[in-house]
């Protein structure tokens, strides 16, 4: 795919996420709406950010939503685990720091695993190094879920 085509798919999504995001559809601001996404794609290509690595993940909505639906549910879960350890007089926290493995092909999807891991209560992602991430947790980790939030965001990277 070359420049100008990732710029019409820039251009494309600018314009999308201003008109959900803006909820207003009258002449001037819809005018001015895509004159500012006009101006963004203008800046974005005179720094030379618009290339392969600008959207490196599949657009389709499918597999996005697929992995919005199972961090939804993972984040509920570990928010009540987490809310379970917190109203025990016990407290029985055991923070550790551990390291995962980011198996994911492109600097954007190690960073989205890294949020995805952020985004679970009771977990924080401290470093992206390489492929790899620090992670603090307050509870004893769960490798098989961060095995699988790995493999999930690698799979909606696009086949180069």
């Amino acid at each position: 795919m070359n420049e100008t085509q990732h710029a019409i798919r820039l251009g494309a999504l600018l314009v999308a996420l201003w008109l959900v995001l803006s909820g207003h559809y009258g002449p001037l601001l819809l005018s001015l709406g895509a004159a500012s996404c006009a101006l963004v794609l203008y800046v974005a290509l005179r720094m030379d950010r618009v290339d392969g690595e600008a959207i490196p993940l599949a657009m389709r909505a499918g597999p996005w939503l697929r992995y919005a639906g199972w961090l939804g549910v993972e984040i509920v879960k570990s928010n009540l685990a987490v809310a379970r350890v917190l109203v025990d007089p016990r407290l029985p926290i055991r923070p550790s720091v551990f390291q995962v493995d980011a198996t994911q092909r492109t600097l954007l999807g190690h960073v989205v695993y890294a949020n995805s891991i952020t985004l679970t209560p009771g977990t924080v992602s401290i470093d992206l190094h390489g492929d790899a991430i620090d992670v603090h947790s307050l509870l004893e980790p769960d490798f098989e879920v961060l095995r699988e939030m790995d493999r999930r965001v690698s799979g909606m990277e696009r086949a180069r």
